[in-house]
């Protein structure tokens, strides 16, 4: 299956499952070539990951995170380029 690049964006609304959201990030971490933590004054944060991965390890990874309560995830994939 051919790679993608794309982002996930994670918005922490309340922290009571960032252990299993850091957990679930260490199991996907071979598909992670970037994360980004931005701490909120109004209690929430940020945390963006640059992917590189099939679609389907991404949506796993979207997947699981998104069953989180308290935690908002959005993922957005390049298309693949052609080398024509």
């Amino acid at each position: 299956m051919e790679k993608r690049t794309g982002t996930v964006l994670i918005q922490i609304e309340k922290r009571e499952n960032v252990h299993l959201l850091n957990d679930i990030i260490s199991k996907h971490s071979q598909i992670i070539i970037g994360r980004q933590g931005l701490p909120r004054s109004n209690g929430q944060s940020i945390i963006s990951l640059v992917l590189e991965g099939t679609t389907d390890q991404i949506g796993s990874l979207s997947g699981q995170l998104g069953r989180l309560k308290g935690i908002q995830v959005k993922s957005v994939l390049l298309k693949n380029s052609s080398n024509e």
